[in-house]
């Protein structure tokens, strides 16, 4: 039991037996006590003192000596020890002997930290069946493979799916593949006029980097025809729209619309490559989903419903046969459905992917998973699905995160100026393997093999945890050589810690297991116990937060801790059999709570560095 519901019973009963008054559990705050102040938790007595018709630091003092004088009446001296009374803040000292059975009951326990139901407050945290929650990530063009942007994009999206899987939902991890689009074309195009046959198996190329070449060849000939049209008088609005290979890209989308044969066998046969492509990114990177949707099979579904929203005069149509809607209403501009050539645009797919995500699953919340470039492109979104009825339109989340910066600005991917997550991973890899390699030539009986996946381990989670350590809302700059550090906040020294460990623990191997005595405790011993408390906080936060950020920089604090407390005591060579056992089980419990806590953020910790 939480140390707070422990306590509330026992304040409402002092603060009736002092000043006759009732009070309710949401009266009884608590925070974590200052760091200048003695205590391990503090009662704010604010909310009681007006009933109690005396000053706030008087109210403290007599609850303090109220609950002190419960504990001898009641046998139970063991919880709080002492107090002392700041103003309207009451801090209270909790027996160490607490903290030994709260360590206990933690080391015991293998799922600590996994939260069985939602917060009280939660909209349906009283509903008979787990709630079903459903997170949106990756969202690939299949004209190009994924880049760093994907990388923080899945990342955020696999850690959520993991993080609200602990707070006690259950989870669909989904993606939606914008397999179709006029982007889709143009690689079509480029590989058809310039690609002389060119295929993944005759290249050694990857599919997904192969169409990928063809999108940035695409606009290479087409500024070449930009510019020659523009040489040649035309302005450069008129050159953009009049270049040929655009208007064969927009002519082909049609044909595709249009079920032409031939276009859509070349359009399956790149798809193909691109996926199999894509499906060697996401295992290195450690991700996946449960349910993938095409925009090929959910933008008719859309259009359907565009159609149906013009015939309840939700929407209308220009003179040039293109879709609108008005949002005026909604203090917003005018939004295009469907282009004057009947062919729909990304807000029309997701009308079209919104409806079969509900008719597939009993969705209670639908999270999507986008960069902040998109904030309004999902507020009109919401409004749209609900002005069409459905009544999930207005529960729709936009978890809009910032993105990702070079040290040489942003990327543009039709210019061939990426960063490649194939090459981004192993790169990574290949410097956590060299920048290590004197600790791990150094471990007993190591293999090659062994070498090689320690150093997967390590630049992935490098790379993982310096990406998601960051607030998720905040742009950030993405730094290669920082977040393979050894020390700091980065993947690489939690998972050292991890490490460190787990070799005390091989060595301890041969020392016989005791039961935890009540000791006296020293500060860092206190505190390392505290922090393993925290954990469920942690937890719930992160998942009320939509924030893995929560969970990495706990990691990193539960590391900090260990370390300093492992500098000044020893675990093996501790003397007394009681203490040495405490700090056993102490060890392997951060240990524990590490591996769990990295696992939410989608890192491995190896057993040996």
């Amino acid at each position: 039991m939480k140390l707070e519901e422990i306590l509330i019973p026992k304040v409402q009963e002092a603060v009736k037996d002092l000043y006759g008054i009732e009070i309710t559990a949401e009266q009884v705050q608590f925070q974590k006590t200052r760091a200048e102040f003695e205590g391990d938790i503090t009662l704010v007595v604010f909310p009681f003192v007006k009933a109690a018709r005396k000053a706030p630091a008087q109210v403290a003092q007599e609850v303090g000596e109220k609950l002190l004088e419960q504990g001898t009446k009641n046998q139970e001296q063991g919880l709080i020890e002492k107090f002392n009374a700041v103003q309207g803040f009451l801090n209270l000292s909790i027996a160490q002997s607490y903290w030994i059975e709260q360590l206990q009951e933690i080391a015991q326990n293998d799922s600590f930290g996994q939260l069985s139901r939602l917060s009280p407050d939660s909209p349906i945290a009283s509903s008979p069946k787990k709630p079903l929650m459903m997170v949106e990530y990756s969202s690939p063009n299949t004209n190009k493979p994924l880049h760093l942007g994907h990388v923080r994009n899945n990342l955020l999206g696999y850690s959520i799916a993991k993080i609200q899987e602990a707070n006690g939902w259950n989870v669909v991890k989904t993606n939606i593949v914008n397999d179709r689009g006029i982007h889709i074309c143009k690689s079509m195009l480029a590989w058809q006029k310039f690609g002389n046959g060119e295929t993944p198996e005759n290249s050694g190329k990857k599919g997904d980097h192969l169409i990928g070449d063809y999108y940035v060849r695409f606009d290479v000939e087409y500024k070449a025809q930009i510019k020659e049209l523009m040489a040649g008088g035309m302005d450069e609005e008129t050159a953009k729209k009049e270049a040929p290979l655009i208007k064969e890209a927009q002519a082909m989308l049609v044909k595709w619309e249009q079920n032409d044969p031939e276009v859509r066998a070349l359009w399956q046969k790149m798809n193909e490559w691109v996926y199999a492509g894509f499906d060697e990114t996401y295992k290195q990177m450690g991700v996946g989903f449960d349910k993938i949707y095409y925009e090929s099979d959910t933008y008719l579904v859309g259009k359907g419903e565009v159609e149906r929203g013009l015939a309840k005069g939700d929407f209308y149509r220009r003179e040039d046969g293109s879709v609108w809607a008005d949002l005026a209403q909604n203090g917003l501009d005018e939004k295009l459905l469907l282009r004057a050539d009947g062919t729909s645009v990304y807000m029309t797919q997701d009308i079209g992917t919104a409806k079969l995500r509900f008719e597939d699953y009993p969705i209670d919340k639908m999270v999507y998973v986008v960069g902040n470039e998109q904030e309004y492109h999902f507020k009109v979104l919401s409004i749209l699905l609900d002005r069409l009825g459905f009544p999930f339109g207005k529960e729709l989340v936009h978890f809009s995160y910032g993105m990702v910066e070079l040290p040489n600005g942003k990327m543009k991917s039709r210019e061939g100026t990426v960063v490649d997550a194939d090459d981004l991973m192993a790169q990574m890899i290949a410097d956590a393997k060299e920048i290590s390699k004197d600790k791990v030539n150094t471990l007993p009986d190591i293999t090659e093999e062994e070498a090689n996946e320690i150093a997967r381990m390590v630049g992935l989670g490098a790379l993982k945890y310096f990406i998601l350590k960051v607030d998720p809302r905040k742009n950030m700059l993405f730094n290669p050589e920082e977040s393979i550090d050894f020390n700091g906040n980065t993947g690489p020294f939690i998972q050292y810690t991890y490490a460190r460990i787990q070799s005390v623990l091989r060595k301890a191997e041969s020392l016989s297991p005791l039961a935890l005595s009540p000791l006296a405790l020293s500060p860092k011993e206190l505190a390392l116990i505290q922090r393993l408390v925290d954990y469920p906080a942690a937890v719930r936060q992160a998942g009320d937060e939509f924030s893995p950020a929560v969970i990495a920089n706990y990691a990193y604090s539960l590391a900090c801790d260990f370390n300093s407390f492992y500098h000044d005591h020893s675990i093996l060579n501790e003397a007394d059999a009681e203490k040495r056992a405490l700090r056993l089980v102490l060890a392997q419990t951060v240990a524990k709570v590490i591996k769990n806590a990295m696992s939410l953020l989608g890192i491995e910790v190896p057993n040996r560095m």
